[in-house]
């Protein structure tokens, strides 16, 4: 079993700053990708940003400049800090690990998801 657990959402104003975190735990062989996926109300869930087992990274257009996605493979730990932040930022946060088990299967885990909420 996989647990992926997230932290850091909360109530910020506009132009404000938060950091997330997520961490992994459990029958983890290798981790490839972990990402965040925000959903709005009324939305689909949608890429925010992930990193890969190589350290790249992705973005969407809306965050872009004002977040960065880190990770610390030793502790299975992803975190993204999010400056500026914006109304429209506003929405679950959930983190996405993909795993390989030992045969080299790729399983796809989500937390729980953490509250972000950005007043205006």
């Amino acid at each position: 079993q996989v647990q992926v657990l997230e932290s850091g959402g909360g109530l910020v104003q506009a132009g404000g700053s938060l950091r997330l975190s997520c961490l992994a735990s459990g029958s983890i062989y290798s981790i490839n990708t972990m990402g965040w996926y925000r959903q709005a109300p009324a939305k689909q869930r949608e890429l925010v940003a992930d990193i890969a087992k190589t350290d790249s990274t992705r973005y969407s257009e809306s965050v872009k400049g004002r977040s960065a996605i880190s990770r610390d493979g030793a502790k299975n730990t992803m975190y993204l800090q999010m400056n500026n932040l914006k109304p429209e930022d506003t929405g679950v946060y959930y983190c996405n690990v993909r795993a390989w088990d030992r045969l080299g299967i790729e399983y796809n885990y989500w937390g729980q998801g953490t509250q972000v909420t950005v007043s205006s």
